[in-house]
């Protein structure tokens, strides 16, 4: 059995299908450890920290002159978003304060 469904090899031996089932059943348990860590919401919000905390690294960086980071798309897809929210912001609060002028 490799994981592929397929019907155990009627030719094993006992003890070859207990040594099968071990090896599938370390594979699950690696598996399921390794879903676990992800889908934990302490992981994903130490990530997402992590994320935040780089985006406006590089964004600083790229407002000092420094461009875009090259080496990974998604730090430059960032500090994009990152740009735009504030020019968004920015927008809001003017047009906020020229309706109360109004």
């Amino acid at each position: 059995m490799s994981g592929t469904g397929e019907t155990p090899d009627p030719q094993l031996s006992p003890s070859q299908l207990e040594d099968e089932i071990a090896r599938t059943r370390k594979e699950l348990a690696g598996t399921i450890d390794e879903l676990t860590t992800r889908l934990d919401p302490r992981v994903q919000a130490k990530a997402a920290a992590q994320q935040a905390k780089q985006a406006a690294s590089d964004t600083g960086a790229f407002l000092s002159g420094n461009g875009l980071p090259e080496e990974d798309p998604d730090r430059s897809r960032n500090v994009k978003l990152l740009l735009g929210a504030a020019v968004v912001g920015v927008a809001l609060v003017a047009a906020a304060i020229l309706r109360r002028r109004s």
